[in-house]
């Protein structure tokens, strides 16, 4: 059990990647808060925890929104008496295309999303943890943001933020105890958000194409991301911050 006990908050896991890491967490003793907008789907990755041995609950929060995230941070101490660690997994892209084509209201999603959140965890968060001496954020970012490609542009900036930012609160917040790291994955197939990725239906066409960028011949999957999740959740990690792992079968070399 690698994190036995833990409180781990895990954003956007009513699905895909997001609940791939709650449930793997879990499955090393984690007590997890399951966060996302679709109740039901958050519901649904309770149940299947819970089925399986573990301890999670739900708590529905919009991570863009500051009010609701202090709610969500204030449940996990509330119902697990503390909370060890944020994972900030939610997530989103505008469409693969021209980066003149995307609409005002997509770029102001994707960051809303993909870099407010993080701004928004990281204050409501850190009190707590500086108040019970340390903790950890995990920032789910991107091979975008290390190695960017045209079509995704603003999408690919977004996640360029998220992991800057990360570095840098990493230097800040170390003397608190608080270690900040991000994880890159590279293309999953499985992710609600993978014909957007890919501009259009995901056919064997997009698919090889996509593929073919991966040295290691395959995508990545919510497992391998769990992963390493897992491991910079852990103990093992203790003396590990500022670091981006990238999950991507060396698609970023």
């Amino acid at each position: 059990m690698r994190v036995k006990d833990k409180s781990i908050i895990v954003t956007g896991s009513g699905g895909g990647i997001g609940e791939g890491i709650a449930r793997r967490l879990a499955a090393e003793g984690a007590r997890v808060i399951v966060n996302d907008i679709n109740a039901e789907l958050g519901e649904k990755v309770v149940a299947a925890i819970v089925k399986a041995g573990g301890t999670a609950s739900f708590f529905a929060a919009d991570v863009t929104q500051s009010d609701e995230v202090k709610a969500l941070v204030d449940a996990a101490v509330q119902r697990y008496g503390r909370l060890d660690v944020m994972v900030s997994n939610a997530g989103w892209t505008h469409r693969n295309q021209p980066a003149l084509e995307v609409s005002e209201d997509d770029f102001d999603k994707c960051y809303a999303i993909n870099v407010k959140s993080i701004y928004l965890a990281t204050i409501h968060t850190t009190p707590v943890f500086r108040s019970q001496g340390g903790g950890s954020f995990i920032n789910i970012a991107s091979t975008a943001g290390v190695r960017p490609r045209p079509g995704l542009t603003w999408y690919n900036g977004s996640k360029g933020a998220v992991i800057t930012t990360s570095k840098s609160l990493a230097a800040e917040l170390g003397p608190d105890n608080i270690r900040v790291n991000c994880v890159n994955p590279v293309f999953n197939p499985d992710t609600g958000l993978s014909a957007e990725f890919a501009g259009g239906p995901l056919d064997e066409d997009r698919k090889a194409r996509f593929r073919a960028s991966i040295p290691l011949g395959r995508f990545s999957t919510a497992l391998d991301v769990a992963n390493a999740v897992l491991y910079l959740a852990s103990d093992e990690a203790d003396f590990i911050s500022g670091v981006c792992l990238e999950v991507d079968g060396a698609r970023c070399v």
